[in-house]
């Protein structure tokens, strides 16, 4: 059980260093889309048009918020030591 909610929390920090990666040019290259590609070239645009990084930032930030919220759930679930 422990491997399990290890590889589900390990996906966030994976999709994060995948997509920092993709912004500084180093990652997936085109025309392979990537968010962290997306959210580099959309730095160039911010101020005329936001949403070409706004998107990719929050389908990020939401992704890897997912990723640990069900880690977190799946340790509550399969530990019964655990918690209160």
């Amino acid at each position: 059980a422990p491997i399990v909610v290890q590889a589900t929390l390990g996906l966030g920090s994976t999709l994060l260093t995948a997509a920092g990666l993709g912004f500084l040019g180093l990652g997936v290259q085109q025309p392979t889309p990537e968010w962290g590609t997306m959210l580099g070239e959309g730095r160039t645009f911010i101020f005329s048009n936001s949403n070409l990084a706004t998107f990719p930032g929050v389908a990020i930030f939401l992704t890897v918020l997912a990723f640990n919220l069900a880690g977190d759930g799946l340790r509550d679930a399969l530990d019964p030591l655990f918690g209160p």
